[in-house]
């Protein structure tokens, strides 16, 4: 059996241990010298002077960096664990690989499968493993160690074992504004989900505080790590609910030793545009509805606003009109024909042509022939202004703002949205800035409209055939290559990039019981050839309607094989804390996954019910004390629309340690105390008002205060 353990024996094992430490760190510095050299290698084959140079320079050069910004990223807490094999080895388990000089291994990546074991090693099944040793470090110093015996008839009698095992210890720690990596302390269940098979789609699932987040982070960087020209190549999007849920998370990948990951919250997914606020919860509903699809292809294809509906020429003995009816019939035959509304704007002004062509009766016309009819249009100022603005170029921003017209939206609408529905979207359109629910049909219509073709310079050749000398400059064959109707420069904040080019190789998507059935198709369409790996707790969708969610997300990832994981164990919250939270989910949610909470503080959840002009002084109390005793960060959570009056209240309070956060926002978050401020009217804001309150209720990792003007929330 191992030594009774001693301060100076603690002491002892943190000095071998710094002392392995300080050998990997100067191998880092070492390896880091030869990324800087590398670097300066390739800018000095650079001065060759020849296309090779260049070439070379940008491929080392890129290579430098990369490793440089990998190496820099892993150096806090760099070694992290240790593992005493059967047999007296022992070997080091870090956030990046490293050999000595010798090419002898120093350090096991974490992903690798030699340090598997790390995790999924237990006294049950130690799989060879006598000690698991987790080192706890400040930078490159460490501070303390945690031991877990998990072969005890084979540990030497002189094995040190310290601690209480370093899970339980990491629970204990105060949060910040951030979400850390907990790469040593991951477990058995977490471990066979971070490394399941890459391919299909990987749905991490379980209730509040069970790790899911970090887990499927850690699982993105193990993607990278075991093939990485695949998902590097390709690239890898993980998308959370908000900004401040993507700002809590965006330390992991890094300390992982990723940095080439795109990190985006919904608002952000399409490139050019960034949204940072929700809709009130009745009209994200219909936003996010299926029912929206039907009303944007009718948007699409659509008349444009004050586009002229009749035109007339005069052509030698022959006066040519088209009348609405006509132009109302040819623009529905043009887009029945599949092509996408921008990619006809160059073959439009021909169609137009065209038909004008069938209405020539004149015999000079006709002993002309067609060329010199065509040339006569293109060279026309009348009709090319008249097609430009007929059959504009648009981007998805104007189309979108054309619902601002109450008539335009009704008539697009048709049965699908009520009279009601359609004044709130009017309504919402009225604002100046962009919601995180219309994200999903800017998107929508990127698609439906097809990408706008590419800007003409900045003089047009075309705009000589305006002058009369020269209209046999243009022949019909030219006509559709020299289209000067078809590009338009858009101004102001735009979705940018390829419409045709938004797929990944991966596709991670956190809190996907929130996605409406819109935002999954947007997502959709960055994953048609990605594996996937979606994590979320029914429990906690703040969507109205489970069933069409359900349908729209099995529509997105049609065809591809399902691997599922459920983790079991609350490690957030104590157990105080989470059955309160437990008792609301099993009277008012339905089939909710109460998972065990395994940690108690003995301190129960503190419920105060006050008259409402008592409500101000008493959150501010209830934060103060919390502040006080704890020493991390106290979220208070409110209702829609209350964050500035509950600022006001805390005006004097650190916002980086006391957050006022709405509900929805703090999905993802943890907290060492949480306060929730009238939760009656959380559950009241919007259909799904239980389960937004069930989210609220479990955020805290200590301690929870409620304080209300009510209090028929209580299950108790």
């Amino acid at each position: 059996m191992p030594d009774a353990i001693s301060g100076h024996a603690v002491e002892q094992e943190i000095k071998h241990e710094q002392s392995v430490v300080d050998r990997v760190y100067a191998r880092l510095d070492a390896a880091a010298e030869s990324a800087k050299s590398l670097a300066a290698e390739g800018h000095a084959r650079a001065r060759l002077g020849n296309e090779g140079g260049l070439v070379e320079r940008d491929a080392m050069v890129f290579q430098a960096a990369r490793r440089l910004a990998m190496l820099d990223a892993a150096h806090e807490g760099l070694v992290f664990g240790r593992l005493d094999m059967r047999g007296g080895d022992a070997r080091y388990i870090g956030r990046l690989g490293l050999r000595d000089a010798d090419r002898e291994i120093l350090l096991i990546d974490w992903r690798a499968p030699a340090a598997s074991v790390f995790y999924q090693a237990t006294a049950q099944d130690p799989a060879g493993v006598v000690r698991r040793r987790v080192l706890q470090s400040v930078a490159d110093r460490v501070v303390g160690v945690e031991d877990d015996l998990l072969d005890v008839e084979n540990a030497p009698d002189d094995l040190v074992v310290v601690g209480e095992g370093a899970l339980m210890a990491s629970l204990t720690r105060s949060r910040d504004r951030t979400m850390h990596s907990v790469v040593a302390t991951i477990q058995k269940e977490q471990d066979h989900a971070i490394r399941a098979p890459q391919k299909g789609v990987t749905t991490i699932s379980g209730g509040p505080g069970t790790g899911k987040t970090v887990v499927a982070l850690h699982r993105a960087a193990y993607l990278l790590y075991t093939d990485r020209r695949r998902f590097e190549g390709g690239g890898v999007l993980v998308v959370g609910p908000n900004a401040v849920f993507k700002s809590y998370i965006e330390r992991v990948l890094p300390s992982l030793g990723e940095t080439s990951v795109s990190l985006r919250a919904l608002g952000e997914v399409v490139d050019g545009i960034r949204a940072v606020r929700h809709d009130v919860p009745a009209v994200a509903a219909v936003k996010g509805s299926a029912r929206m699809r039907d009303v944007l292809v009718r948007t699409a294809k659509g008349p444009v606003p004050a586009a002229p509906d009749d035109f007339r020429v005069f052509y030698r003995d022959d006066v040519l009109t088209l009348d609405a009816k006509e132009l109302h019939g040819f623009r529905r035959s043009l887009l029945s024909s599949g092509g996408r509304r921008n990619k006809l704007a160059s073959k439009a002004p021909d169609e137009l042509i065209d038909r004008l062509w069938d209405k020539v009766r004149g015999d000079r016309a006709l002993e002309r022939g067609k060329d010199e009819f065509v040339n006569t249009l293109w060279g026309s100022r009348l009709f090319t202004d008249f097609a430009r603005a007929w059959w504009p170029v648009v981007d998805a921003v104007d189309v979108l703002g054309w619902w601002g017209d109450r008539d335009r939206l009704a008539t697009d609408a048709g049965d699908a949205l009520t009279a009601g529905e359609v004044d709130d979207l009017v309504e919402s359109f009225g604002a100046t800035d962009f919601s995180i629910e219309d994200v999903a049909l800017l998107d929508e219509l990127r698609y439906l409209l097809g990408e706008p073709p590419d800007p003409e310079p900045e003089h047009d050749p075309l705009e000589d055939l305006h002058d009369d000398l020269v209209p046999e400059l243009s022949t019909m064959d030219e006509r559709s290559s020299r289209n000067p109707i078809a590009g338009e420069t858009q101004l102001g904040e735009r979705p940018t990039g390829s419409v045709e080019d938004d797929g990944y190789a991966h596709v991670l998507v956190d809190e996907a019981q929130d996605l409406s059935p819109m935002q999954w198709r947007m997502l959709a369409r960055r994953g048609k050839r990605a594996s996937w790996t979606i994590v979320g707790d029914a429990a906690q969708s703040s969507w109205p309607s489970v069933s069409e969610a359900a349908a729209a997300r099995a529509e997105a990832l049609t065809g591809k094989d399902q691997n599922s994981f459920r983790l079991s164990t609350n490690y957030r919250n104590s157990a105080e804390i989470f059955e309160l939270a437990a008792d609301l989910a099993r009277e008012r949610i339905p089939g909710a996954d109460l998972p065990l909470a395994v940690r108690r503080t003995g301190i129960e959840p503190r419920l105060t019910e006050v008259a409402a002009p008592q409500l101000g002084d008493t959150v501010r109390d209830a934060a103060d004390r919390l502040g006080a005793d704890l020493a991390g960060t106290v979220g208070v959570v409110v209702p829609v629309g209350w964050v500035s009056r509950v600022e006001d209240w805390l005006h004097e309070r650190d916002r980086n340690r006391v957050p006022v956060l709405e509900a929805l926002d703090t999905k993802g978050l943890e907290f060492d105390g949480i306060v929730i401020v009238e939760p009656d009217q959380i559950v009241a804001d919007s259909d799904a008002g239980i389960r937004t309150l069930y989210v609220a209720l479990t955020r805290a990792t200590q301690r929870l205060d409620i304080v209300g003007t009510s209090s028929r929330w209580n299950p108790r």
